[in-house]
């Protein structure tokens, strides 16, 4: 399957999520069902086998929802994506679908990198800073890496914003050489 293929999929999971007010539900037991079906080879090979009967397998999905205590409509687009023989794209589809719920609810994801352990109140300064400069919900994702000496490097989508002191020397470094 290639990419748009599991973006249409994404996309039709995320309508049902969104008009039943959802959202982070579809979001949670999506990705609690993919894990699990990324850890249990014997139901990735159930779930695939194309020797075993709709019948079964729909009742399987059944039993292991409930168990899992997963919604509705991520009950039934499992049906759908085990139906369709996807189940081998499910984590691309995932992916996909935590993408287009950020963008239709605005939210963005930073990567922030820094050269040291930020506490919590520096992380909500930096996510609230983004936040205004983005004009988005920001969903941050924290790192550390020594070798930026300090700062920090934060990545909004395809946006790079570099504070590190490592990118601060590189430019000094430039601009005396070209003297």
């Amino acid at each position: 399957m290639n990419g748009a293929v599991a973006r249409r999929y994404a996309a039709a999971l995320a309508d049902v999520a969104i008009e039943r007010k959802i959202t982070e539900r579809a979001r949670q037991d999506l990705d609690a069902f993919a894990a699990a079906f990324a850890e249990a080879s014997d139901l990735r090979n159930f779930l695939e086998s194309p020797t075993i009967g709709r019948g079964a397998k729909q009742e399987a999905i059944e039993k292991i929802a409930a168990r899992m205590d997963l919604s509705e409509p991520v009950r039934n687009f499992i049906r759908l994506i085990v139906d369709h023989r996807r189940t081998h794209e499910l984590e691309e589809i995932r992916q996909a679908f935590g993408e287009e719920l950020n963008a239709r609810l605005g939210i963005a994801e930073a990567i922030v990198v820094s050269a040291r352990a930020l506490d919590e109140r520096e992380k909500a300064a930096l996510a609230e800073a983004l936040e205004r400069r983005t004009g988005k919900k920001i969903e941050a994702h924290f790192e550390q890496d020594a070798s930026l000496v300090g700062g920090a490097v934060v990545r909004v989508g395809s946006t790079v914003y570099d504070g590190s002191v490592r990118e601060q020397l590189a430019r000094l470094q430039e601009r005396l050489e070209a003297e």
